[in-house]
């Protein structure tokens, strides 16, 4: 009994680090993924990089931006850090 007590207050900073720090970021990259999973033809987004622009086209894996000047870019999917809202 004795070692249970003195075990509880590590285990008690677990449960507190887990609820502070593991599950927000792990929720937080579930939304990024389902984001990134949604993602169609036509949509405004940016990438890690900061680079704004428009889907062009798309692939399992792959995503073609068109940005402002008409250039284009072949990007992973996984770059795109978000969807701008209409």
């Amino acid at each position: 009994m004795e070692t249970l007590v003195g075990l509880l207050p590590i285990i008690l900073m677990f449960v507190i680090f887990y609820f502070l720090l593991i599950r927000p970021q792990q929720k937080k990259q579930k939304k990024v993924q389902q984001m990134q999973s949604e993602l169609q033809k036509g949509d405004e987004v940016i990438t890690i990089g900061g680079i704004h622009g428009t889907i062009h086209a798309l692939d399992e894996g792959t995503i073609i931006v068109t940005v402002n000047d008409g250039s284009t870019l072949k990007l992973d999917r996984s770059s795109i850090r978000e969807k701008k809202n209409d």
